[in-house]
């Protein structure tokens, strides 16, 4: 079944960029899958080229044959191949296919190397604050006990914690794997996802992050299956399902709508200028009246790319010292509830 199979996205990759360049050189299709299949070293990737080797030898187009594994693929994939293959231009549309799959992968790496540094900080301030609260300081605190001063306050606090997890720490655990499940379900259910996916697009900085990166796949995706003479309406609808976010997926299954019946593009986004900004309505009403919209759609994709790879830049500048500070400001708490009394102590010693 094709739920249990997973294909990296290099593996596409790799399959669109090498039959591209055995469909230029001349070879078949049939003989280019044949020749992949053997240079493959993915399990997964060998049962998918398998049952397409056995569609095409029977006779079926290979879009028809991946129509099959569109849940892997995507209905993009699909299209843009079954249109390469209406229109004689097979090899352009899986060079095109490989250079979309490529930018979409290193968009993903941009916004993931942007929140690697901070998930490294945030796991080294609870691993550092437990190995001090569980272990250290637990130690040292029948000295704290046994002295007949007023404890500060921070030291109070971090006793009473300090108590807490090593009573209770077993199930402050359980809970917290509980609320992680619980709300990876809730996460599952549609209008959850909706409601998450709008409030990520509200928050400072990282709205502004998901808003470039949507942009940019949506007038990429947008224009290269207009320029692939795909049909607008069928072009938008393909658009909304390469989408991740539900706000922009719905907006777009309402603008596939709308121009069914006749509308603009760009009369519709600009409705919605809360998720499509200005500058991008205007240049998408200009490509509609001269006719070159999907080039316009690929020049505003290049521009969000870049607005996306300055906002990763900006956003690793803003969390790095951020982080610091707070994991600082952590240790630091610790710390001092631990030193001031001791120092205390030994002051009244020394008088």
């Amino acid at each position: 079944m094709n739920i249990f199979l997973r294909i990296p996205v290099q593996e596409k990759i790799i399959f669109a960029k090498n039959l591209a360049v055995m469909t230029k050189a001349g070879m078949p299709i049939l003989s280019g899958l044949r020749l992949l299949q053997k240079q493959t070293k993915s399990k997964s990737m060998k049962k998918i080229l398998d049952q397409l080797i056995d569609g095409v030898a029977n006779g079926q187009f290979l879009s028809a044959s991946l129509e099959q594994f569109k849940d892997i693929f995507g209905d993009f994939a699909v299209n843009i191949i079954r249109v390469g293959e209406a229109s004689g231009i097979l090899y352009e549309n899986l060079n095109y296919l490989s250079e979309e799959l490529a930018k979409k992968q290193a968009l993903r790496q941009k916004i993931l190397s942007a929140l690697i540094y901070p998930i490294i900080v945030v796991v080294a301030t609870v691993v550092i604050t437990g190995v001090l609260t569980l272990y250290i300081f637990p130690k040292i605190l029948p000295i704290f006990k046994s002295l007949n001063v007023t404890l500060p306050i921070s030291t109070r606090i971090l006793i009473a914690v300090s108590d807490f997890l090593l009573a209770y720490g077993g199930y402050v655990a359980i809970g917290v794997v509980v609320l992680i499940i619980a709300g990876w379900l809730l996460a599952k259910a549609q209008a959850i996802r909706f409601f998450m996916h709008r409030f990520i697009l509200r928050l400072p900085l990282i709205g502004g992050l998901s808003q470039n990166y949507n942009l940019a796949n949506f007038c990429r995706t947008l224009g290269l299956l207009l320029k692939s003479d795909i049909k607008v309406v069928e072009a938008v609808n393909i658009t909304a399902d390469t989408l991740t976010n539900l706000v922009y997926k719905k907006e777009l299954k309402g603008l596939a709508r709308e121009i069914s019946g006749g509308g603009e593009i760009s009369k519709h986004l600009e409705e919605k200028s809360y998720l499509f900004p200005t500058m991008l309505t205007q240049l998408i009403a200009i490509g509609e009246t001269t006719g070159n919209l999907s080039e316009t759609l690929l020049y505003l994709s290049e521009f969000y790319e870049a607005k996306l790879d300055e906002t990763t830049k900006n956003l690793s500048t803003i969390l790095e010292p951020l982080m610091m500070l707070i994991m600082g400001a952590i240790v630091g708490f610790i710390a001092i509830s631990i030193i001031t009394p001791i120092y205390e102590v030994t002051q009244g010693l020394n008088k």
